[in-house]
């Protein structure tokens, strides 16, 4: 799993007019939640910072290291808000885990090569693209790679056959197939 560091302040100012003020300033707000029943914490961030690392993470598991004013939290992305006009960041949601404690992610898969099958004339059919893993939020792989240059025409990879490491457990159903060469 990708691991990105950033650094952000506690928000004191609230409300419409405050909020256009730090947005104008270059800040994007943003609100961590924490475990239920803890306090939900209101900050600040760079916006070039934040959408630089927003860029570099799109649509991929990662756990964020924010500083907030020397306190480091661990967190995910819950929620980003942006201006669908100006293309702009508007807000933030993070929510703070323990990165010691087990959670389910889905992992995409990447699918390397091309069969002997889709050589052959047989058309390459992919069915599901993600598997839900389960383990420490640091132990997850950021993507699965599946080689299916051995593939020929009627062959198929089940979930059963990826290689997930031993840390982790996996949630979908083994038996899933994730992708299948058929004749055309």
């Amino acid at each position: 799993m990708i691991q990105v560091e950033m650094s952000a302040e506690v928000r004191n100012v609230f409300g419409k007019g405050p909020m256009r003020r730090l947005r104008a300033a270059g800040m994007t707000p943003a609100v961590v939640y924490g475990a239920p029943g803890s306090e939900l914490q209101a900050i600040q961030l760079d916006t070039k910072e934040f959408f630089k690392n927003l860029l570099m993470i799109q649509r991929r598991n990662a756990v964020l290291s924010i500083n907030i004013d020397g306190v480091v939290r661990n967190v995910l992305i819950q929620d980003v808000q942006a201006d669908p006009v100006r293309d702009t960041l508007v807000h933030a949601d993070f929510y703070e885990i323990d990165v010691d404690k087990p959670r389910t992610f889905t992992v995409p898969l990447n699918l390397v090569g091309t069969s002997k099958g889709e050589d052959k004339g047989g058309k390459r059919e992919i069915a599901v693209m993600q598997v839900s893993l389960n383990g420490n939020p640091l132990d997850v792989p950021d993507m699965i790679d599946v080689d299916v240059t051995e593939m020929n025409i009627g062959d198929s990879i089940e979930f059963s056959a990826l290689n997930i490491p031993d840390n982790l457990q996996m949630v979908s159903a083994p038996t899933t197939v994730c992708v299948a060469v058929v004749a055309p």
